[in-house]
């Protein structure tokens, strides 16, 4: 069975599955820095539709950061790749051509900071997590200990990291008198654009004070919110393209069909109208950001530590666990509480939305997958609005459990042995504190690990007192009599 590619694509009988425009004709204007399945579910997607509608140079050449087989392999199929919309009770699928081109960053640093100064890119977008950028959260500025960053700002070798490349890309831009482009993060983080601006600045200050002080005033990093719960590519996707296409495509995604992508209207080098593809443009990004990481987010963790410790597989699988899923929505409840309203939203409809598409069945996300790099997600899903909620004398109860569970998670479980490999920044420093014999030995680990905690909570007797009896009753009585316990209050 033939590869999917440009040459094979006439092969494909249904032309409703196929791209709606020519691809030759449009060239790049977006470079995407984190090549992978969110991107292609995502922004490759919005792309795609406008590209459809109202064409324009707007193709996206696909950087991966460090893995060099990604971009071989799309690249042997010129970019072309099926993504697969599994409803609760329907699949469509569709070839997405929006991706003109595929580079590692690691490998050809040099052909990657040439797109980037090509004075056709006019917008630069980011899918890197948190870890991937080399940025302190609680400063501001370049984490040095980061081997990439701590690299790159040698200058000694062509910059292979997101800020390095940034800063390089847009240093060779002023010398040349070329119009910066706009550097829009796409991760799910507060302020994002605020923060990926923070980093790329500090980082040019190693560089050049005069460049920071120009990237600063001169180069737009617009906000985003954005939501499609993408699981990890599984056999079962690959089946699913070649079924449906008769040809091979090894770079199928599966996606649910809810998309959602909140934009701050800030792009002076130009954009597509991703407004016709569903984006909504805005002047304030952040309310819809907080609904999202508190709702969404901070309950996706939940169920993330909370289904692996019940040995559940996948989120649906939580979600058919009736004790888990009061617990749930117990939490969504008071997240809610700390949100501003924003008009034309409900967030109780909201909160009812998202645990339909938590138990979609077609939908494989894996709890696993969630639980990753809690130390990087906690602060801003759980440990944010429990601030919020604790100055406002509302109950912080379902952030403290939420906190225990992830806890317990570092620790293996009621027997310390769950078996899982813990994947996290943090992971030699969680895994020390969690073994801890006791649960206020376990907490003043917590509390003395820097860069967590906000004050707030560090300094609330509150805080420590609910975190404490969710603790003793796991030491006691285990995860399965505590879930009980606190579903049933």
């Amino acid at each position: 069975m033939n590869l999917l590619s440009n040459a094979t694509l006439a092969s494909i009988k249904d032309t409703d599955l196929t791209p709606k425009y020519d691809r030759s004709a449009h060239k790049v204007g977006i470079v995407h820095l984190g090549l992978g399945a969110f991107h292609k579910a995502h922004q490759a997607v919005y792309t795609d539709s406008v590209l459809a509608q109202t064409g324009g140079d707007w193709m996206i050449a696909g950087i991966s950061m460090r893995n060099n087989q990604t971009a071989a392999d799309i690249t042997a199929q010129d970019g072309l790749y099926t993504v697969i919309e599994k409803a609760s009770d329907t699949d469509h699928a569709r070839v997405v051509g929006s991706i003109a081109q595929a580079l590692c960053a690691n490998d050809t640093p040099d052909q990657v900071l040439a797109i980037l100064c090509d004075p056709a890119t006019k917008i630069v977008t980011t899918t890197v997590t948190e870890k991937g950028y080399g940025i302190d959260r609680e400063t501001g500025e370049i984490d040095v200990k980061n081997p990439v960053v701590a690299q790159d700002k040698t200058r000694q070798e062509p910059p292979r990291g997101v800020l390095g490349l940034i800063v390089a890309a847009l240093q060779n831009r002023r010398a040349l008198s070329l119009a910066p482009f706009t550097v829009l993060c796409c991760d799910n983080l507060p302020h994002n654009g605020a923060f990926l601006k923070s980093g790329v600045v500090s980082f040019a200050r190693h560089v050049d004070p005069e460049l920071a002080e120009w990237i600063s005033d001169n180069v737009a990093f617009p906000s985003t919110m954005v939501d499609r719960i993408t699981p990890a590519q599984s056999s079962d996707t690959l089946a699913s393209a070649q079924a449906c296409l008769r040809l091979i495509d090894t770079q199928a995604i599966e996606t649910e069909p809810f998309h959602q992508w909140i934009i701050e209207d800030n792009f002076p080098a130009g954009r597509p109208n991703w407004d016709l593809a569903g984006a909504i443009f805005t002047d304030d990004v952040e309310p819809f950001e907080m609904m999202k990481l508190r709702l969404l987010n901070g309950s996706h963790s939940l169920i993330a530590y909370a289904g692996a410790l019940k040995g559940h597989k996948f989120v649906r699988d939580v979600m058919n666990d009736d004790t888990l899923l009061r617990l749930v929505q117990k939490h969504m409840t008071s997240a809610a509480a700390t949100l501003a309203p924003i008009e034309g939203i409900n967030f109780t409809q909201y909160a009812l939305d998202l645990i339909a598409r938590f138990k979609n069945p077609n939908i494989a996300h894996e709890t696993l997958q969630i639980a990753t790099d809690g130390s990087q997600k906690m602060p801003q899903r759980i440990f944010a609005p429990a601030v919020e909620a604790l100055n406002a004398d509302k109950s912080i109860a379902p952030f403290a459990f939420a906190t225990a569970c992830w806890l317990w998670f570092c620790r293996g479980g009621d027997t310390a042995t769950l078996g899982h490999p813990l994947l996290d920044p943090k992971s030699d420093e969680l895994s020390r504190i969690c073994s801890a014999e006791t649960p206020d030995e376990i907490i003043n680990g917590l509390f003395d690990l820097d860069g967590l905690l906000p004050q707030d909570l560090r300094r609330s007797d509150i805080w420590r007192n609910e975190l404490r009896d969710c603790l003793n009753q796991l030491f006691a009585e285990g995860f399965d009599n505590l879930c009980e316990a606190v579903a049933n209050q």
